[in-house]
């Protein structure tokens, strides 16, 4: 029985160091060593929106340290600008909530947080009164790109990834198979667009200065996950100097 036990613990000491081995590795190097095709090339931000940009918005609570910490605001402008420079497809993925979702039977916790606070509530489908200013409106410092008749907006994402939006299906009607991926909230929305893409072959590159979480570790295990999951993980001073 001792033996057994001793070989259990040898066994979840060798897994133990294996995973820190990797994700060890997969952190550290962040240099761009996968470049890819600009000309099928996309900059995709998810949930650009008052409620987790602005001070006044509903997540700033949760979002506002680790947002002001990264400069996410001014590195998402940074993002969208260069890649507006350079022709490059933009692709906003929103989160909108309209008076039918009030309805749903059950929600997991963050889900019934935003349910509670009314955080992206729209008047809509039909209809999108209200919206200017809103908390579900677009940042206002990145309206202007994203209102200029050239940046996709897809339909809104209701839980976290692009599953029940159109998102893919206008990737690949452009032709784009990279994403260069920014957006909030880093651990939940982000990340969850950054696993379906991969999933439906798409190369995915993660900016981890253009993100933002409801806290350090959100942000922590989020930039964990891109790091093993991605294929790259980048700054945005890395991204700028790529586009080119």
């Amino acid at each position: 029985m001792r033996i057994l036990k001793k070989l259990a613990s040898l066994t979840a000491l060798a897994g133990a160091i294996t995973l820190t081995s990797i994700t060890g590795a997969a952190m550290a190097d962040d240099a761009p060593k996968f470049m890819p095709n600009q000309s099928t090339t996309a900059v995709l931000i998810t949930d650009p929106q008052n409620d987790f940009m602005a001070e006044t918005g509903a997540a700033w609570g949760l979002v506002g340290k680790n947002v002001t910490r990264l400069g996410t605001n001014d590195n998402i402008a940074r993002l969208m600008r260069r890649a507006k420079d350079t022709d490059l497809v933009v692709v906003v993925s929103p989160h909108s909530y309209f008076d039918h979702d009030d309805h749903w039977h059950e929600r997991g916790p963050i889900q019934s947080l935003m349910n509670q606070i009314d955080m992206f509530k729209v008047n809509g489908p039909t209809s999108y009164d209200g919206f200017e200013g809103s908390g579900a409106d677009f940042y206002e410092p990145l309206k202007a790109m994203i209102n200029d008749g050239e940046t996709i907006i897809t339909s809104p994402h209701k839980v976290y990834g692009p599953e029940s939006n159109d998102l893919v299906l206008q990737l690949r009607k452009r032709g784009i198979q990279t994403v260069i991926l920014g957006g909030f909230a880093a651990n939940l929305c982000t990340d969850s667009h950054m696993r379906e893409l991969m999933e439906q072959g798409f190369n995915v590159i993660v900016i981890k200065d253009a993100v933002g979480a409801p806290g350090e570790d959100a942000y922590d295990a989020a930039m964990l996950n891109a790091g093993m999951i991605a294929n790259a993980v980048w700054s945005t001073d890395e991204a700028v100097a790529f586009l080119k």
